[in-house]
């Protein structure tokens, strides 16, 4: 989407990597603005909670936790295990179509709003270099001036800032891995003791420290590949960062007391402040490009240069390409109610499987290898395996009682107590009467109950002879 006389060889190649195959460095402009200011908000709520999750405990458990090695995830405070892993596939289905209905209705809003990287990147570590090196003309000039003592201290410091927060970033990651407490031990604890943490801290603070440092916008451009989805999920309609070319072309340079209707001037003044801002380093007014990520601060320079020189705001804003072309108000299509609708269905399946998903799970095995045996001239007995799973952060006090009242059963190994977050297995002797044996298969159900209340029952097959 762009000026209709702009030539589209700018797709063939990303902006921040020259002809000669090598990186082309990016100076983002300092900007200001409403749209800014917003996002910066945005941001700054979403920093909080980041680094407070790992200390925000619900029953007990943390807000979230993704134990990969423990095999235990912890979402606001529930905690699913291994056996719930249909709920996750369901939920990563659901992410994928809100992914595709968000972008094909809104574009790339998320990586200008609310992406971890573009939030550090923009928010926090850009923030601290204009602080320490100036802004974008003070920028170049460090980075083309001798390693001279000044230099060096730029360096130096801003570096120590940056391996600080990379620190900080790793620390709190790693929470969400493995929980606040074991994190505290890494920390405070004996370093020989805790090698393998002390490793992946150092990994990750060097990995975020390279990102923010130099790697910065080729992560979107190079690495990403929400930004690559762009050309096969967004339409004419999706909502992106655009350049009104109709309303802007033909370019020219300001004058003051001109008539740019008369003259057959548009109203872009061709003032470049546009380019100087974008941190992936495009021109916008050549169209939705894969490098944009929607950060909006085209949108705030464009504004500010146009109330500068008396000009209507708006010739960079959110719109569809459809509504640049037309003039027309943006509306839902058919294929986006359609995605939304599958979106709400999935999304209730999901919320249904949480809601109705048992706090215990119980599974009845008969030991291998093991077959009827006669007790007495009048009673036969099976042994089986239980395997019960409490998914809750409490303990449970359970007994096992036959409903179907043609056995018995008795666990071996004393009381059954129930750990929060643990697993009891238990051998169980099922005795049956003779006359209730239908032969080699005979239905039991066997209930677990705590306090008298019926949490789970299974039903089992007893082994008895033929007749």
């Amino acid at each position: 989407m762009g000026a209709s006389n702009q030539s589209e060889s700018f797709r063939d190649k990303i902006s921040t990597v020259g002809t000669d195959g090598k990186r082309v460095w990016v100076y983002p402009k300092k900007q200001l603005g409403k749209y800014f200011n917003k996002r910066a908000l945005v941001s700054y709520v979403l920093l909080l909670l980041l680094f407070s999750g790992p200390f925000i405990k619900i029953n007990g458990e943390p807000l979230l936790l993704m134990n990969i090695l423990e095999r235990k995830f912890v979402i606001f405070g529930q905690i699913f295990w291994p056996q719930d892993i249909f709920i996750f596939a369901i939920g990563m289905i659901a992410f994928v179509i809100l992914v595709i209905v968000f972008t094909v209705v809104f574009g790339r809003l998320f990586c200008g709003w609310v992406c971890p990287q573009t939030i550090f990147m923009e928010m926090v570590f850009r923030r601290i270099e204009y602080w320490i090196d100036g802004d974008w003309k003070q920028q170049k000039k460090l980075d083309n001036m001798p390693w001279n003592g000044h230099k060096i201290f730029k360096r130096v410091l801003k570096w120590s800032v940056f391996w600080a927060i990379s620190f900080l970033i790793a620390n709190t990651l790693l929470a969400y891995l493995i929980g606040i407490e074991e994190l505290q031990d890494i920390v405070f604890g004996r370093p020989s003791e805790h090698i393998s943490g002390l490793i992946a801290i150092v990994l990750f603070t060097s990995v975020f420290f390279a990102v923010f440092t130099w790697f910065r916008e080729q992560v979107c451009t190079t690495v990403c590949p929400y930004g690559r989805l762009q050309g096969v999920l967004l339409d004419k309609n999706s909502i992106v960062v655009a350049y009104d070319y109709v309303r802007g072309e033909i370019r020219a340079k300001f004058r003051k007391n001109e008539d740019r209707v008369k003259e057959e001037k548009g109203d872009c003044i061709d003032c470049n402040q546009c380019v100087n801002v974008c941190p992936t380093g495009i021109d916008i007014r050549n169209g939705t490009q894969l490098e944009c990520v929607s950060c909006t601060l085209c949108m705030d320079a464009c504004d500010h240069m146009m109330d500068a020189v008396g000009l209507e705001k708006g010739l960079i804003r959110y719109d569809s390409e459809e509504g640049i072309k037309t003039g027309k108000p943006w509306k839902l299509t058919t294929r986006t109610k359609a995605y939304i609708v599958l979106m709400f269905a999935i999304v209730g399946l999901l919320a249904t499987l949480i809601l109705t998903r048992s706090e215990i799970d119980m599974n009845i095995l008969r030991v291998r290898g093991t077959t009827y045996q006669k007790l007495t001239d009048s009673t036969y007995v099976n042994i089986f395996e239980t395997t019960i799973l409490n998914k809750t952060n409490q303990d449970h006090n359970i007994t096992l009682k036959i409903l179907s009242e043609n056995a018995s059963v008795e666990s071996i190994g004393g009381d059954l107590v129930l750990k929060k977050g643990e697993v009891l297995q238990r051998e169980l002797i099922v005795t049956m009467d003779e006359k209730a044996v239908l032969g080699p298969s005979t239905p039991v159900i066997i209930g677990l109950y705590e306090d008298g209340v019926l949490m789970v029952e299974q039903k089992i097959n007893f082994n008895g002879p033929g007749f």
